[in-house]
């Protein structure tokens, strides 16, 4: 709606991960080095972890985005709280491969005689699971235990372990030794810094073809970084939201007082989904 209104190709602020709109932050850019160094390393376990809006999904989009699919499949793996009985199904089915045989014999042949086959024509596969603080202890063990596959010592199996902060306090679990010491980098994504946040907004703005219409002023993006605390998720929220809001109210310079009015209009919508979430039963 509002892209029409400034004239714009596409919508700037979008929650879905595009890595066009990658935006290379200091924390970033460490965190896709480290990704690069594992695929460089070419086997054990990548951990990146993060708060919930910082921005691990959009660099995992734009890993996928760089990669050379003539050496390596990636399959990523979303569904999350897995047991460890399901996760060879769910591997199986994350790379598309079909089982001949029944069981978890017939499975663990399907999944050796593919990564065999992909050494043969000089490539290797990666799994990326995202969500892993939802995944069980054993299934990580488990995980732990399939990474093992080789040919001859070269590793045909290669994992990044994508998750929340608290994933970390799992990985430092005495259980968790032997999976710990297969973790050959960890990386935690930080939010955006103040200029960080400013640049961020103007990236994605240029990306989408925006001709300094709404302008920002200084004030603006203070204040945007004041309530967001440089997460990216929440900067895509309110940007949105006030796009939207600059264009069906027809203004073209946005001050603090704007982003005020936009926050203002988002915390009273949440405390009304939240109230309604509390209605009595018996309320009409």
């Amino acid at each position: 709606m509002y892209e029409e209104f400034f004239g714009l190709s596409g919508s700037p602020f979008k929650l879905n991960p595009d890595p066009r709109f990658f935006f290379g932050s200091r924390s970033h850019n460490k965190a896709m080095a480290y990704l690069h160094y594992g695929l460089k390393q070419a086997e054990g376990f990548i951990v990146i972890t993060g708060p919930v809006g910082a921005g691990k999904s959009m660099v995992i989009s734009h890993l996928l985005d760089q990669l050379d699919r003539s050496n390596i499949i990636a399959a990523q793996l979303l569904t999350s709280n897995v047991g460890p009985g399901e996760l060879l199904d769910h591997i199986l089915s994350a790379f598309r491969i079909e089982p001949e045989g029944e069981g978890r014999t017939g499975q663990l042949e399907a999944f050796e005689d593919y990564l065999f086959d992909q050494l043969q024509r000089g490539r290797r596969a990666l799994l990326i699971m995202d969500e892993a603080q939802n995944l069980p202890r054993e299934t990580l063990e488990e995980l732990r235990m399939l990474s093992n596959l080789d040919y001859h010592g070269t590793p045909l199996f290669q994992v990044f372990l994508i998750g929340q902060p608290e994933f970390r306090d799992t990985l430092c679990a005495a259980d968790m030794e032997q999976l710990k010491q297969r973790v050959i980098a960890s990386y935690h994504l930080e939010e955006l810094a103040d200029e960080e946040t400013r640049e961020y907004i103007l990236h994605r703005l240029a990306v989408a073809g925006w001709r300094q219409d709404p302008a920002f002023l200084d004030e603006a993006f203070d204040a945007i970084y004041e309530e967001t605390k440089g997460r990216p998720r929440r900067i895509n929220t309110l940007c949105n939201r006030l796009m939207l809001y600059c264009s069906l109210e027809d203004i073209h310079q946005i001050d603090a007082e704007t982003i005020k009015t936009v926050v203002a209009e988002l915390h009273e919508e949440k405390l009304g989904a939240h109230a309604e979430d509390v209605k009595p039963a018996n309320a009409e």
